[in-house]
């Protein structure tokens, strides 16, 4: 499986937000999901299976499925909620 980060530019916060995730997956002892970061344009369907992205720029990847909206791209805490469901619900 593979988590995207997405922002407008594909560098600041995408970036932040993905080690953020890659943080919580190894705290959560979670080994076998790949990361990434992408701007909104580059993000397509084949890119990966999960998209994260601020309610700001949720518009922008309706086309998407799986795309999981944060209220807040600086929230750890959000965020782990929603890994560790996102994981649940995979399993």
């Amino acid at each position: 499986m593979k988590i995207a980060a997405v922002c407008g530019s594909g560098l600041g916060s995408s970036f932040m937000v993905e080690m953020n995730i890659q943080s919580i997956l190894k705290d959560l002892g979670v080994t076998d999901i790949e990361t990434a970061h992408f701007d909104v344009g580059s993000a397509t369907e084949g890119s990966a299976d999960y998209f994260f992205v601020g309610k700001d720029l949720a518009d922008s990847l309706s086309s998407l499925k799986n795309v999981i909206i944060l209220d807040s791209i600086i929230d750890k805490k959000e965020l782990k909620t929603k890994v560790e469901t996102l994981l649940k619900s995979r399993s």
